[in-house]
């Protein structure tokens, strides 16, 4: 009997651990890079050396059609909902310094879901999603901790600021930290790592400033590189193009001090894979890389996206298609890749149903859960076409597509104060990835469909969404520090304003067709089936 009960106890004990191990979480990282060419990476044939940002490659799944939008903030809102940043009012522009908006707070973030699941997380690095009120900051979107900054372009060395004002905090508070912001963020992000509570799973969001301009690097790495060659060829942009060669002329290229930034981030990401693996928790953690949109090749940008055509701001596939793999040691096998179609904003619904985490979103959201496509090879079908839009740089010059895994229409619309034009490009794109033949004179039809889906498409964007707007309202005046710009939750109203004219705001959004929304997250004609969240009457009186 002593025999018997010791085999069961034994056999008790075992069956607890396994349960245990079953039940364990995986860690998740993020690290989202900014401004990244297709090939900047020495697995790629980048002329210079990458070889932790490889690492991830060669460890695990290479995403071969990954795509994100084509500018910095909205590819964010995408990350971190799961949703069309189109809808959320973040598509047209990034949001400048002078913007008061950020993404609506009945949207929910991914890292709300991990928080709510018991993890602890952590961000470091560029936000973009908004600073004008605490709504809209990091530690109000489910991060427990955040060390960074709130916009885009603070530079890389001390004081980190922009528009003049210092732009780096840790929790709300400002910090007045040394370094080269890269290092920084490494640093802080290992230490937060080596620091957490070991009994809880972690969720960890690290989006790196770099390769973004300005383009600035440690003087050892300068010295490194400044002999590189810039033997990229044409992007076949014409714009972009237009400006390199007229950079040239102005400037040494900027191609050498580029490829020292990105070694300073390889470095950085190496130093965070190691804590990793001293942590000895490395094939407990999943961890994803990916660039938020493709490189910038026009002039003072030095990333390369060949073979790919275009780059950054624009819709062709060297703006959207960009690098990023999965890493999960002892899950996902090694060396592999998936050539699907996945987007950002399957990165949510994904990372959620590898972690086993129950996703806490109310809305609808528009990615996909592509883990048994990583793990099994499983086909996902799209859910609809997939639509990109930008602004940026010239207001009123939209950069527009629609595509799906055959067909890929690229649409450039120019309006002025009285006249728009339109110009449309027709790729097959599983044929032609790299947007060489353009099939538009061949398929009116097929053309008029798409472009019409992209009317439609376009219609379901608020009207007081981002818009370009590169110079400030006259006489704006930037903060001395930004986190005193931020309005404290507790001074703002409970409800978002609805502004003038709220107790029509029905007759009001049915008239404008195709040009916008006003009543949020709402199609043309749907308040009236009663599938939208109809805005209250306000209790404001507007003498009109």
């Amino acid at each position: 009997m002593s025999m018997i009960f010791k085999l069961f106890f034994i056999a008790l004990i075992t069956l607890s651990i396994i349960t245990n191990a079953e039940e364990r979480r995986p860690n998740v990282i993020i690290f989202l890079v900014d401004d990244l060419g297709w090939a900047d990476i020495s697995l790629r044939g980048a002329p210079f050396k990458t070889p932790n940002i490889d690492s991830l490659f060669k460890d695990g799944v290479s995403l071969n059609r990954f795509y994100t939008t084509p500018i910095c903030s909205p590819t964010r809102a995408a990350l971190m909902t799961g949703r069309d940043p189109l809808k959320l009012g973040v598509a047209y522009s990034v949001i400048m310094p002078w913007m008061n908006n950020g993404i609506h707070p009945d949207e929910h973030f991914m890292p709300e879901s991990f928080q709510k699941n018991g993890y602890q997380t952590a961000m470091f690095g560029k936000w973009h999603l908004g600073h004008s009120q605490e709504i809209f900051h990091p530690n109000q979107r489910g991060f427990d901790h955040f060390y960074g900054h709130l916009h885009t372009e603070v530079g890389y060395f001390p004081p980190f600021s922009n528009q003049g004002g210092v732009d780096f905090q840790k929790n709300g508070v400002t910090i007045n930290d040394q370094g080269y912001s890269t290092f920084l963020l490494a640093r802080e992000a290992s230490n937060w790592i080596n620091s957490r509570n070991k009994e809880k799973p972690f969720f960890m969001y690290v989006p790196f400033l770099a390769p973004h301009t300005p383009l600035e690097a440690p003087d050892n790495l300068i010295e490194k590189h400044k002999d590189l060659e810039d033997t990229r060829k044409p992007t076949r942009n014409i714009s972009a193009d237009r400006s390199r060669e007229l950079t040239k002329t102005l400037a040494p290229s900027a191609r050498p001090i580029y490829a020292a930034v990105v070694d300073a981030l390889d470095q950085a990401i190496g130093k965070i894979l190691t804590t990793i693996k001293e942590a000895g928790i490395e094939d407990e953690t999943i961890i994803l890389f990916s660039s938020d949109n493709g490189g910038a090749t026009y002039g003072g940008g030095g990333a390369d996206n060949f073979p790919l055509r275009g780059g950054k701001g624009d819709t062709f596939e060297g703006s959207i298609r960009v690098v990023a793999a999965l890493k999960w040691k002892g899950k996902i096998q090694a060396g592999t890749s998936l050539d699907q179609i996945m987007t950002v904003m399957d990165v949510f619904p994904t990372l959620s149903s590898a972690s086993r985490i129950n996703m806490n979103n109310t809305k609808m959201i528009d990615g996909r859960d592509m883990w048994p496509a990583i793990m099994e090879q499983e086909e996902i079908p799209l859910k609809d076409d997939i639509y990109f839009v930008s602004e940026i740089p010239n207001y009123g010059h939209f950069h527009t597509t629609v595509f799906n895994k055959k067909w890929k229409l690229v649409q450039s619309i120019s309006t002025s104060l009285l006249e728009i034009k339109v110009e449309n490009k027709l790729f097959d794109i599983a044929n032609d990835p790299y947007e060489y033949h353009d099939l538009a004179s061949q398929k009116p039809n097929l053309v008029k469909e798409m472009a019409e889906k992209i009317r439609n498409w376009r219609a379901l964007h608020p009207i007081a969404g981002t818009r370009t707007l590169l110079v400030p309202p006259p006489g704006w005046r930037a903060p001395k520090d930004w986190s005193t710009y931020t309005i404290p939750k507790d001074e703002l109203q409970n409800d978002a304003s609805l502004g003038f004219g709220a107790h029509a705001h029905q007759i009001l959004d049915s008239y404008l067709i195709d040009h916008g929304r006003i009543i949020y997250d709402c199609k043309p004609g749907d308040w009236e089936r009663g599938k939208c969240k109809v805005p209250k009457k306000s209790n404001t009186h507007i003498n009109e």
